[in-house]
Order: C-alpha cells, then sequence, then structure tokens
C-alpha cells in the first residue's frame, strides 16, 4: 500500500489564500500593520519585574485554589445533606410500610389521609429541592466572589506596574 503525501496548507503554493496576490490582507503594500514596527508602539512600556510577575502569578494560584476548595466544599456539604434527605425519607417509607403492615398491609380506607400524606411528601421534596439548589447556589458565589476579587487586584498591580 502507497503512502500517501500530505499536503502543507501553510505553503503559499499549495494554499491560494496564503499567496499576497490573493490576499490583500497578506501584501505589505497594503496592509500598513505588516510593515509598522512594533517595539515603536509599545517601546514607552517597561517590562514588568520578574519577581512582581511571580508575586501576581503566586496570588493568582492561591486565589484558584481558594475558589476551588470554597466550591469542593461547598459540594461535599450538598453531598452530605443530600444523604440526611435520603436518609430522611427513606425512615418516613418504612414507617409508613410498617403503619400499613400492621394493618393487614392495606392502606388507610381514608383516602384523603393517603392523598394528604403524598402531598405531604412532594413538599418536602419540593421543599429539600430549593434547599440544595440554595446550598450549591451560595457555594458558586463564593467561588466566584474569590475570583473576582483576584482580578481587580490584579488590574490594581498591572496599573500600579504601567505607572511606575
Amino acid at each position: 500500500m502507497a503512502q500517501q503525501k500530505s499536503t502543507n496548507y501553510f505553503d503559499p503554493k499549495n494554499n491560494p489564500f496564503l499567496d499576497p496576490k490573493n490576499n490583500p490582507f497578506l501584501d505589505p503594500e497594503k496592509n500598513p500593520f505588516l510593515s509598522a514596527d512594533v517595539s515603536k508602539m509599545f517601546g514607552g512600556y517597561g517590562a514588568p519585574e520578574l519577581k512582581e510577575l511571580m508575586d501576581s502569578q503566586r496570588k493568582n494560584f492561591e486565589a484558584l485554589a481558594a475558589a476551588n476548595k470554597t466550591a469542593v466544599e461547598g459540594f461535599q456539604a450538598v453531598f452530605t445533606r443530600q444523604g440526611e434527605i435520603l436518609k430522611q425519607v427513606m425512615d418516613e417509607a418504612n414507617a409508613t410500610i410498617q403503619e400499613a403492615q400492621a394493618k393487614g398491609g392495606k392502606l388507610d380506607p381514608d383516602a384523603a389521609k393517603n392523598i394528604d400524606q403524598i402531598k405531604d411528601a412532594l413538599e418536602q421534596a419540593v421543599t429539600n429541592m430549593r434547599e440544595l439548589s440554595e446550598m450549591v447556589s451560595k457555594s458558586q458565589q463564593e467561588a466566584f466572589n474569590i475570583l473576582n476579587q483576584r482580578v481587580g487586584e490584579q488590574l490594581d498591580e498591572l496599573k500600579k506596574s504601567v505607572n511606575k
């Protein structure tokens, strides 16, 4: 079986869009940005000091680690609460089953009581879902606030560095 020859699409001979004759954006005479001296554009700005740059990156990693820790702790709290809710539901279900078994395995003949039990269970489920949703939202907001604060600090650091 013969090997196929791969085409280099970055070669102007194989790609007409990379030929300045076909693409005016690649023609230095038609595109002033290709012949511009970038060093003159940014010549007035000094490079940040390495220590400042390293400190800034260290703070970024610390903020990211704190945000991740907050998020993980929040999710652990949610999982713990889900376990508690599940245990409560199972205990209530067992109590209902034992009550029905005590009556010979039959539901209460009063349909209104049965409907009230179902209604109470549904209301409790909605309350539990709302509680879990609020826990997740709070955890995410705390993690976001940590990162948002760090972004603000970093922009202040950059502004201070540029003004030097």
